[in-house]
């Protein structure tokens, strides 16, 4: 991809909020979005908002049953939409690269992570693990106290410090890690 984008995510469901992010930041084409997931769950609208945008960790099945979006597809059409959108989720990309400079992603790097190759080999339509480069990319969060790898408090996937992303970002010659998640 290339840069001169608006990055985004954690919109869960607020469809009014998108709407004014579009207003503000002008419509595609003309304006470049990148959006980092969590595009449903939370709010009232998530059926509006997923069918405006079609990766984030609450566009899998696993989660988003329990936090919201199953309900409301449930109680607004049926199950078999959330189905749907459940295998269109599966298809989502997982991470971006801009101008070879900057890695976005939802959650954060995995210690599984040696190569962007592995990003770029990740095999789509696949249901989120619970565990791995997949789950990490999604889940993982950095961390101010704790250098390294640690325990993440979500109960899944780590946390990073900064000592993890400078050697990441030197070893792959990137300037930047842009992530959502918070």
């Amino acid at each position: 991809m290339r840069a001169n984008l608006t990055f985004t995510s954690d919109i869960h469901g607020q469809y009014s909020d998108l709407l004014r992010l579009f207003e503000y930041g002008g419509l595609p084409p003309q304006a470049n979005y990148l959006f980092l997931g969590d595009y449903v769950d939370r709010g009232k609208q998530s059926l509006e908002t997923i069918c405006l945008l079609l990766a984030g960790n609450h566009e899998c099945a696993s989660i988003n049953r329990i936090y919201g979006f199953y309900d409301e597809c449930k109680r607004r059409f049926n199950v078999r939409i959330w189905k749907v959108f459940t295998e269109c989720f599966n298809c989502l990309p997982v991470a971006a690269l801009i101008d070879e400079k900057i890695l976005c992603m939802h959650g954060g790097l995995s210690p599984d992570l040696n190569s962007l190759d592995q990003i770029r080999n990740l095999k789509r339509p696949t249901d989120v693990p619970d565990t791995g480069l997949l789950c990490d990319l999604l889940w993982s969060d950095p961390s101010k106290e704790v250098p390294g790898w640690g325990m993440n408090d979500r109960g899944v996937s780590y946390t990073f410090g900064a000592d993890k992303v400078s050697e990441f970002l030197q070893k792959h010659d990137l300037d930047l890690i842009c992530r959502a998640h918070q």
